[in-house]
């Protein structure tokens, strides 16, 4: 394990202080490296039950969140349906997810060094760290600073514009325990807003190839206004996100002799709801797992078994997510009608957004529940009434 001391991790957002916490409480000497360590972005926030419960101290430190039980669901065509959910999820500011994170990777051991990472070069068996104020012998490298990091293409491929979405957001005073989604016609994307503890997370995300952040802004915009949401005077915030194609996703090396990378850098979000946090945090643990077990090369294989293979699923059906058809309708549409109409696929939507409804067995699923949630919308259509003999299943 000496031969990988100390771990230098470039970037301080979730993938990369989870992996700082877990690399130092394990033993190894480790230092992180974040020119602004904790700061906003236009994220919702939000942490699943699922993440949740595989790391239980985001439930209980005692931070500012905020726990949402309710998801209102907002069709192109004004079709609207709110539901509860049976997890509440918990909405964090970015700003205090980063600063709880970092405080758990400082407590466990790690060097948290403010500071800008200028270049990285190779050192026969080591890595040359430079830095704003000096530099660094690495034995093992991580990178983990974000989608847009400079340092990416040293190490693997680049993101083409269709690997990426633009995200823009404000955020605006306000309280509620109910997160909205409205989708619009003609966006690979959708329009968040998410209820943190003092305020909302309003945001927009499209695909890049598509939509530039001018034009997601002023549909933002639009939609506010029509809330009622006054966001004059609010701060303005845009991000790059990535929503990776399956080709990439199975190309793209994630690691290779004494580096890695984790979390957005390695491109780890859901390509349809741009999720990203419970990847990141996962990854970063998958790492943290093969250095501690002295088998970094293990790194892709627990990915392909714990995360890839989910995400290559997503990247496979996204496009048909957001522009195909349903039995006569779009997707979007029909899921909506049939979250209003079934409980059985109500029950479905609530998984999804617990986390614990995955992508790889849903198709297995719908196939399964099909015939109750027709039964359902259909009486829900008629307004039949509900009999001991007739009841849906």
């Amino acid at each position: 394990m000496s031969s990988i001391n100390p771990v230098v991790i470039v970037g301080g957002g979730p993938a990369g202080a989870l992996a700082a916490a877990e690399l130092a409480g394990g033993g190894l000497e480790v230092v992180l490296f974040d020119e602004k360590l904790a700061w906003e972005k236009p994220c919702g926030g939000g942490i699943t039950h699922k993440a949740l419960e595989e790391w239980p101290f985001l439930r209980h430190a005692p931070v500012e969140r905020n726990w949402v039980d309710t998801c209102e669901l907002i069709a192109p065509t004004g079709r609207r349906v709110s539901f509860q959910l049976e997890h509440p999820v918990a909405i964090f500011s970015r700003c205090v997810l980063n600063s709880l994170l970092l405080e758990r990777a400082r407590w466990a051991g790690a060097s948290i060094v403010r500071a800008r990472v200028l270049k990285i070069d190779r050192a026969e068996s080591s890595w040359r760290v430079r830095f704003t104020g000096g530099s660094i012998e690495a034995g093992f490298l991580v990178l983990a600073a974000g989608a847009r990091n400079s340092f990416r293409q040293q190490f693997s491929l680049p993101f083409a514009p269709e690997d990426l979405m633009a995200t823009a957001g404000y955020y605006i005073p306000g309280q509620s325990h109910c997160m909205q989604i409205q989708f619009l016609e003609g966006l690979h994307g959708y329009i968040w807003i998410f209820p943190r503890a003092d305020h909302f997370s309003a945001g927009i995300c499209g695909k890049l190839r598509s939509q530039g952040t001018v034009q997601l802004r002023r549909l933002l915009e639009n939609s506010l206004r029509e809330r009622g949401l006054e966001y004059e005077g609010a701060k303005f915030y845009s991000h790059v996100l990535p929503a990776l194609r399956a080709s990439t996703l199975r190309e793209a090396p994630v690691s290779g002799d004494g580096w890695a990378i984790i979390g957005d850098a390695a491109g780890f979000v859901d390509p349809i709801t741009g999720e990203g946090l419970y990847y990141a945090l996962k990854s970063g643990g998958l790492l943290a797992q093969a250095l501690l077990s002295s088998q970094p090369d293990s790194y892709p294989t627990l990915l392909g078994e714990e995360l890839l293979r989910e995400l290559e699923t997503a990247a496979g059906v996204a496009d048909r997510f957001y522009t195909g058809s349903w039995m006569g309708q779009s997707v979007v549409e029909r899921m909506i009608q049939f979250t209003g109409s079934s409980p059985t696929f109500r029950q479905l939507m609530s998984d999804m957004f617990a986390g614990t409804q995955g992508y790889r067995d849903l198709r297995r699923r719908l196939y399964r529940s099909l015939p109750a949630m027709v039964a359902q919308s259909l009486i829900a259509a008629l307004r039949l009434p509900r009999t001991e003999q007739g009841a849906a299943a």
